[in-house]
């Protein structure tokens, strides 16, 4: 696979991350309902996310609210928010710049400037991946540590959320196609650093021979 395929590869793996972390922040099932205990049969699952609580009939009628306060939220769900936002935003400005410096775009000339921007914009979506890490991993371990801890309810027991596994696949597409496209552009610059040696054409002399000094 040539370095330009390897490189449209790891874009569209940062594409479908970051529209994988738009999709884990607009969703309302960061942690759903834990159904234990004596709560087994229940008529309503609640589901909770970063900008909206939504209860589930068991009926299939749902209905959704948005948080009334933003200072009264919890600290997670406030970072959360928060990193979720700047990961979107960063990996729109990650998709700018790969574009620009790509092999398959002609924005700027071939070089050693190219490879450069290749290489920030890889490091961006890198950077998303990392991001967006903290707050699904916070999140998950709260719903983990509640889970288990013998002195809350079981009926304000939760699950990890369809959400939370979302961000993680999105976070592995956005650590892999940064990977990808640096390590490609690396490889094209090592490429072209070797500085390329041309042989002088022979040409034949008065008589019809080649003149010795082409051999040397």
């Amino acid at each position: 696979m040539t370095s330009a395929a390897v490189e449209i590869l790891g874009l569209g793996l940062g594409i479908l991350g970051w529209v994988g972390v738009i999709l884990a922040c607009a969703l309302p099932m960061w942690q759903v309902t834990a159904f234990i205990g004596n709560n087994i049969v229940v008529a309503q699952t609640i589901w909770e996310g970063l900008w909206m609580n939504c209860v589930v009939q068991s009926t299939g009628q749902m209905q959704c609210k948005v948080y009334d306060s933003i200072l009264a939220l919890r600290p997670e769900v406030q970072a959360g928010r928060a990193l979720t936002v700047i990961v979107a935003l960063l990996g729109l400005v990650a998709l700018m710049v790969t574009v620009v410096g790509a092999q398959c775009t002609n924005c700027i000339r071939p070089g050693k400037m190219k490879s450069r921007i290749v290489i920030a914009g890889g490091t961006i979506y890198i950077l998303c991946g990392v991001l967006v890490l903290v707050p699904l991993c916070w999140f998950a371990n709260i719903v983990i540590s509640d889970f288990y801890d013998p002195s809350v309810p079981p009926s304000q027991k939760r699950e990890l959320g369809a959400a939370l596994y979302v961000g993680w696949a999105a976070s592995a597409l956005l650590l892999f196609g940064g990977c990808l496209i640096c390590c490609c552009s690396c490889s094209q610059r090592d490429e072209t650093s070797f500085p390329v040696k041309y042989s002088a054409p022979r040409r034949p002399t008065s008589n019809g021979e080649y003149d010795k000094k082409n051999y040397v």
